[in-house]
């Protein structure tokens, strides 16, 4: 086989493998099309508890790290801010608008070491579980870059033992 053969054959298997990653997202896209983010501002009067430049991982089945959601919003890795107010959190990704997940809706918080393409040092990474307006439970992962997973788990537990009764968060 000539040289220029192989490269052909390398160029071709290189475009069935993005044509077939293309249409796997897309199909993923249509199933996930009814998910929505609950895309608000923080409520007036609001106390904010801090405000912490995160990466924004993932957003993905509960308990299932490795089945990424296409939610408009939340498809994609991003830098982020992560805001945590008495009322709930904020969550502003570059370039997108703000989600906003009431006290309410938060499932618990937590730490993980892997999510989808992530993996990390143990527990670096911050596991938040909320439910999407039809009530579907989701886990997003953020990686802080200023404090610990855990410590900013610990804040968001403090919102939960203070808004909900009878929760696990």
């Amino acid at each position: 086989m000539s040289q220029q053969n192989a490269i052909l054959i390398m160029v071709g298997a290189a475009l069935v493998l993005l044509a077939l990653g293309t249409w796997a997202w897309l199909r993923r896209g249509r199933r996930d099309s009814g998910l929505r983010a609950p895309v608000a501002e923080i409520p007036p009067g609001a106390a904010i508890r801090s405000v912490l430049p995160v990466l924004y991982v993932a957003t993905t089945r509960h308990e299932q790290p490795l089945e990424r959601l296409s939610i408009r919003g939340l498809a994609y890795r991003s830098r982020a801010d992560l805001t945590i107010a008495d009322a709930g959190i904020a969550l502003d990704l570059t370039g997108h608008p703000r989600v906003f997940i009431d006290a309410d809706r938060i499932v618990g918080a937590g730490q993980a070491t892997v999510a989808i393409d992530r993996v990390v040092e143990r527990d670096g990474l911050l596991r938040l579980s909320w439910r999407l307006d039809d009530g579907t439970v989701v886990d997003s992962y953020l990686r802080p870059q200023t404090v610990s997973a855990r410590s900013v788990a610990d804040d968001i537990a403090g919102i939960g033992t203070s808004t909900q009764t009878g929760s696990d968060a």
